[in-house]
């Protein structure tokens, strides 16, 4: 069985690949180890090769598993969907937030960041395929509530992330990761000052990278199949 170390390895070649071959530059792109449903150990695994960034999708995954590490310094990164009742455990325990998708949830966040803590760090999840069953923000609605999340002080508006349709051709992958990163440089053209595309997981890594993500969310290729 290959170990998660030499699995790390595989996935960072293929990312640095992916940056020289769409000129991006190197080191622009961060792996974020998608460790749901995994246990701690795999977590320590990654974590003593060299990963110290971690995403889950539930929260009290997310909280529990903090807590067993808490000794390590892994930045936490929430990716699911997030409801209003939970938002005070995010708060206090991510460094980021990648679904905000409505202002109740990023002003319950922002109340319930301890000012002990930076600023949260948040995308704004984009419904880019347009599907009434996907969770996020539809792409004509972006610019309002980006505009919202600035006056939010214990938030930093980072950027987008997007969950696309599933798709396995590369040129159509690529068309929609297109769409998102039009959208970024638009808002970026309005005032916004966004550095971040969370987009991209193992089955599109490459198109997302071409088209200018920063953080691909990578699980099953690291920790193989879930329980």
């Amino acid at each position: 069985m290959t170990k998660i170390r030499d699995k790390l390895q595989i996935i960072g070649t293929e990312i640095e690949s992916a940056e020289r071959q769409y000129q991006r530059a190197k080191n622009s792109v961060q792996l974020l180890a998608v460790s749901k449903r995994h246990p701690v150990e795999a977590i320590q695994e990654a974590y003593q090769a060299g990963q110290t960034a971690f995403g889950e999708n539930y929260v009290q995954e997310l909280i529990d598993k903090a807590k067993a590490l808490h000794e390590l310094d892994i930045e936490w990164h929430f990716i699911g969907p997030l409801q209003s009742n939970k938002t005070k455990q995010i708060a206090e325990t991510a460094s980021w937030v990648h679904t905000i998708d409505r202002l109740k949830i990023a002003q319950r966040l922002n109340d319930q960041r301890p000012e002990d803590l930076p600023p949260l760090s948040v995308c704004i999840q984009v419904n880019i395929s347009g599907e009434i069953s996907k969770s996020g923000v539809m792409e004509n609605e972006v610019a309002q509530i980006a505009k919202q999340l600035l006056t939010f002080p214990r938030l930093r508006l980072r950027g987008l992330m997007v969950i696309p349709a599933p798709e396995t051709d590369f040129y159509k992958q690529r068309i929609t990761f297109a769409k998102v990163a039009k959208l970024k440089n638009s808002l970026n053209q309005q005032g916004f000052k966004l550095d971040t595309l969370s987009m991209g997981m193992s089955g599109d890594m490459e198109a997302a990278i071409a088209e200018g993500a920063t953080i691909v969310r990578i699980g099953t290729a690291i920790f193989g199949t879930r329980d």
